[in-house]
């Protein structure tokens, strides 16, 4: 019998946010100073919330991007305080918007595939 998963404590939902300048992919990758880390968009999902809602608004808020959805790509787990975090991440093309700086993410980093793996903090992220 296969082995069964507790249900995550925390649930979240992100985005792997691409976009092309001059005719290459960059990858979008944020830095939070709460954590002092390099992660992807990404945040706790609200009551009544469907996780693709989830995403595509936690990628507004954290990086000012209008994008276009193309797939759900998978989920990872890890332990945080609370218990099993889940986070279910799509793929998103940036359309439009603008980086505006907050408490919660300072910078944004748009880096081809490889450099934005070695800028990532997390192997769950990579």
């Amino acid at each position: 019998m296969p082995r069964q998963l507790p249900a995550p404590a925390v649930r979240a939902a992100g985005g792997v946010v691409w976009r092309l300048r001059n005719g290459k992919a960059e990858v979008a990758v944020i830095h939070r100073p709460r954590y002092d880390d390099w992660s992807f968009p990404k945040g706790k999902v609200d009551e009544g919330e469907t996780e693709l809602v989830t995403a595509t608004r936690e990628v507004a808020e954290e990086l000012g991007s209008t994008v276009a959805v193309s797939r759900r790509i998978g989920d990872v787990r890890y332990e945080v305080i609370a218990g099993t975090k889940s986070v279910t991440y799509w793929v998103m093309r940036h359309i439009e918007g603008s980086f505006h700086a907050t408490d919660e993410v300072d910078d944004v980093r748009w880096l081809r595939p490889k450099a934005a793996r070695d800028q990532l903090s997390y192997d769950f992220d990579r």
